[in-house]
């Protein structure tokens, strides 16, 4: 009975490694990809010349750097523009789909980030 409960021990944790495995990349990606997105939005938000397009064509760069599931008209970009302040809001919208042996779920992602101005 020892033995049987040793091996699905090692079962159990052999499955649990599998699935990080499998899991942690996205999170991960989408953690820097986020990270990016905040650094997109501060350095567009100091240019007042760059339009809606030239921003998503600066994200749509970080979406391929992370090769991310991510298409153009999934990303929202808005404009913030107050006396004296200007912002950018920048959001994204992306479902992976993660495959483990005999099962597969998807992960829904929504990274967003807004940039005060200076």
């Amino acid at each position: 009975m020892g033995i049987i409960k040793a091996i699905i021990g090692f079962l159990v944790i052999v499955a649990l490694f599998v699935g990080l495995f499998q899991v942690v990349p996205h999170m991960l990606a989408n953690y820097s990809f986020s990270d990016d997105l905040k650094t997109v939005a501060m350095m567009d938000s100091s240019n007042l010349q760059k339009t809606d397009d030239d921003i998503r064509n600066d994200v749509m760069k970080k979406v391929r750097e992370h090769d991310l599931p991510i298409e153009p008209k999934q990303i929202s970009v808005q404009h913030i523009n107050t006396p004296g302040l200007t912002a950018i809001y920048l959001a994204a919208d992306y479902t992976v789909t993660v495959s483990l042996p005999g099962y597969s779920f998807d992960m829904h992602f929504n990274p967003t980030t807004g940039n005060k101005g200076f």
